[in-house]
């Protein structure tokens, strides 16, 4: 059994933070019913890079986040649609929604009006900064955060200066602290008896991300500077050309920075790092650098990398993502899963068992399962097809 099974969601998310904090949820067991508009779905279901997909609704930035879903098309600007998701709140446990605050009063979404269906109710927003404070009605995507928080003034190099993060890391960052906080509240109502409203900041979750460099700040009142692929203090903490390829090294203890010379032939170099005060490894840098840079273009990253794993020195050749996708090591575990479509779908990055979490089927198209929620809401035949007549759900 699932960690959250018997748990019924109600995802009113779109774009990538919300529908990522919903997936994990089903993961985990629950059921989740995603709620589009008739008329203005997730705009991901036309992202992605299958022009086909995108064109009929099915885009690859949707299915990335909607596997094990279940699809609903509802009008929640209409009253008929409004009393049918009273309906669905009632017998829910889990509402997520990133709406916008003005968007959440003109549909009767806030909080308050929800627990009047439900009073045990877990209620989750999530926004860019949060619902409080001067920036809480402003907008935002994971680019706009990565600038605002100083996660981009602290990627790059020196020369490049600031550079976005590639993948959105604050989306999936802010999703995963929002699955975190229903997780825990779930677990809390088992024992109080109460439900919860939760305010989840993308500008938050970012600087959780950043915690070292968040504390260092603070202490030393000066930010980190980017350093690219290299460390200004640790030598043997960076990537290096070799004679195919690049490799990561990550020998970051005096230890493994120890090891990692021994492996590569010159045990005095080792000993004598090994033998070199924390604080002072920074002025061993620049000659340790160089005489990495000249011994690991003697073999390829892959040779390296296989050589030095041996050794017990964390290394890594750097991979596309194509390349990471055949690797054994991903064989057995959870993370991706077979969904048809010719997909694996990333489920969790855990394993727990028979609770290890299952993506149980690939992402709906939309409103695959309109009647049968409806249906299990106690609708009639009549009622449902007057929904549909009326262009309220599909």
């Amino acid at each position: 059994m699932r960690f959250l099974e018997g748990v019924r969601v109600l995802d009113l998310t779109h774009v990538y933070a919300g529908p990522f904090c919903a997936h994990q949820l089903g993961a985990m067991g629950a059921e989740v019913i995603k709620i589009e508009a008739p008329d203005k779905p997730d705009m991901t279901r036309a992202e992605g890079a299958d022009a086909g997909g995108n064109a009929r609704g099915y885009g690859l930035g949707y299915q990335a986040h909607a596997g094990g879903k279940k699809s609903l098309l509802l009008d929640l600007k209409a009253p008929e649609g409004q009393a049918v998701f009273a309906k669905l709140v009632a017998s829910a446990d889990v509402v997520v929604q990133n709406y916008t605050s003005h968007c959440l009063e003109d549909l009767g979404l806030l909080p308050e009006q929800l627990a009047q269906h439900n009073p045990k109710l877990i209620y989750c927003m999530l926004s860019g900064f949060g619902r409080t404070g001067p920036k809480a009605n402003d907008p935002a995507y994971d680019n706009v955060i990565q600038a605002f928080s100083g996660m981009m003034a602290s990627n790059g190099t020196q020369d490049s200066g600031p550079v976005r993060i590639g993948p959105p890391v604050v989306d999936y960052g802010t999703g995963l602290q929002a699955a975190m906080a229903i997780s825990s509240a779930l677990f809390a109502r088992e024992r109080i008896g109460q439900g919860a409203v939760i305010d989840v900041s993308m500008l938050d979750a970012a600087l959780m991300l950043m915690s070292a460099n968040v504390v260092g700040c603070q202490a030393t009142g000066q930010a980190p500077r980017p350093n690219g692929n290299r460390d200004k203090e640790y030598a043997c903490y960076g990537a290096y050309e070799t004679a195919e390829g690049t490799l990561m090294v990550g020998a970051y203890t005096n230890a493994q920075a120890a090891d990692l010379m021994a492996a590569l032939g010159d045990e005095a170099r080792a000993e004598a790092i090994a033998a070199t005060p924390r604080a002072a490894l920074g002025e061993r840098v620049a000659e340790d650098e160089a005489w990495l840079e000249a011994r690991l273009k003697e073999k390829t990253a892959a040779e390296w990398e296989d050589l030095l794993n041996a050794a017990h020195v964390p290394a890594a050749r750097v991979r596309y993502i194509e390349e990471t996708l055949q690797e054994a090591q991903l064989t057995g575990r959870a993370v991706l899963q077979d969904v048809g479509n010719d997909l694996r779908l990333p489920g969790a990055g855990f394993i727990a068992g028979e609770a290890t979490p299952v993506v149980n089927n690939a992402a709906p198209e939309a409103g695959a399962d309109s009647r049968a929620v409806l249906e299990g809401l106690g609708l009639e035949a009549g009622e449902i097809e007057a929904l549909i007549r009326k262009g309220i759900s599909a």
